[in-house]
């Protein structure tokens, strides 16, 4: 793929792609933590606050496909500033519904228009960063996403103190934390208005509309991969997602208080902060094997032992493994999946791609919450480590097969450099 320098600067990434996604990511933050206590305002049950919460899940999995098709169409430009103004619609919606059921599908399109949002930047991102360094800049994406994640419920939950004092007399004001994330959306949406669309995406977009790729098509055609890599990026859905879920549950199974429980947590919020930018230097250089494989090697290694833990010291060690085993798996199946995907039907490939990965980030907290329910809150957390495992077992069998960036070795077998570049590329420079 041919690119311009001028597109592919670190500064023209940060203003297009990375800037906005930490907004629009710190928005979700924010709101995030609120859904079941707003569910819960609006007098629905403890389980019915808990299903509104996996639609937001459950949403971005519906959403995956129609975005993909989306971005191919209209260009993921196009796609982002559409995907933050439906957002702000919902976002209003969800603040000043009346009724439980009305705000449990404003949580479901959420979702959906979540995943608009999500797969235009990757698409996009993938589009304008040349080859040499994908692994950092979709790792730099997906750091972004969680750095938002860390900070949204922090200026959520000052939003609603704050204005909780001078409206409710001491009471948190909810509604405070969808006007944060709507304020955030719409700089988000304005930021990515403001940078015009370069010339090799209206281009794509062109191409694209005479390019027909339908999800049935790419599946049945790459029916191998998804029989096999596709199972590990579905695991590795379910282990990043459900390992959120597994340490606070089981945090409060020994006994430890919910602040206690909160300190814990961010340890492995922390590191997953910082650490994306060396996991993106790794890949690139080295390839995607030396990441993806010790990443969920020590993810589900380190879940195993979390029901061995029976206090804050040994728990906060599992917590700070955890952190570290997700942190430098930052955007490696988005890189994986950028690096399979077809020029010519780029969007709708990732779209299938984030879809494996979606369900097993929706199913597995469910997995959690039925065996927790029969009282086997150990047993599930067990599997979940099990599951991660044999994420990175799939992966170590399968990646060479499926991307020349597997590692140094495939590069060189398929006529590239070490670093990824044409060997011919490389000889006229």
């Amino acid at each position: 793929m041919e690119t311009s320098s001028e597109s592919v600067t670190f500064k023209k990434q940060f203003v297009s792609v990375f800037l906005p996604t930490m907004l629009f990511e710190t928005g979700v933050g924010a709101v995030t933590p609120v859904i079941p206590l707003t569910a819960l305002h609006l007098h629905a049950n403890a389980g019915i606050a808990a299903f509104i919460v996996a639609l937001l899940g459950i949403g971005q999995v519906v959403g995956d496909i129609p975005a993909g098709h989306l971005a191919a169409r209209f260009g993921d430009r196009t796609a982002m500033i559409w995907g933050a103004g439906i957002s702000l619609v919902i976002l209003f919606l969800a603040a000043l519904t009346p009724n439980w059921w009305l705000f449990a599908l404003a949580i479901f399109v959420l979702g959906g228009v979540n995943s608009i949002f999500t797969l235009a930047r990757q698409a996009y991102l993938t589009e304008i960063t040349p080859i040499e360094r994908r692994s950092i800049s979709l790792s730099m994406l997906g750091g972004m996403q969680r750095i938002g994640s860390l900070i949204g419920p922090f200026l959520g939950g000052f939003a609603m103190s704050m204005l909780g004092i001078w409206l409710t007399k001491g009471a948190d004001w909810l509604p405070a934390a969808y006007g944060v994330a709507i304020f955030l959306t719409i700089i988000s949406g304005l930021v990515v208005w403001a940078i015009p669309e370069l010339a090799t995406q209206q281009k794509k977009v062109a191409e694209a509309k005479a390019v027909r790729g339908t999800s049935r098509m790419i599946l049945k055609k790459n029916a191998r991969m998804f029989a096999t890599l596709g199972i590990a990026i579905i695991l590795v859905g379910a282990v990043r997602q459900t390992s959120n879920t597994a340490l606070p549950l089981w945090s409060a199974h020994i006994g430890l208080s919910a602040s206690v429980t909160s300190y814990v947590y961010g340890l492995s919020g922390l590191l997953d902060a910082l650490l994306f930018y060396p996991a993106g230097r790794m890949m690139d250089r080295y390839g995607r094997l030396w990441v993806a494989v010790p990443s969920m090697l020590i993810l589900g290694t380190s879940i195993l032992f979390i029901p061995l833990t029976h206090g804050i010291t040994s728990i906060a060690i599992v917590s700070l493994a955890m952190g570290f085993g997700n942190a430098i798996g930052a955007g490696m199946i988005m890189t994986i999946s950028a690096d399979m995907a077809p020029i010519d039907i780029r969007a709708q490939f990732l779209a299938v791609c984030r879809m494996f990965g979606d369900a097993g980030a929706a199913g597995g907290p469910l997995l959690i919450a039925v065996l927790a329910g029969i009282g086997s809150l150990g047993l599930g957390i067990t599997l979940l480590g099990l599951c991660g495992l044999a994420a990175s077992a799939i992966m170590g069998a399968t990646l060479e097969r499926y991307t020349p960036h597997a590692n140094q070795r495939t590069r060189l077998a398929h006529g590239l450099d070490k670093r990824g570049l044409p060997l011919k590329k490389t000889e006229e420079s």
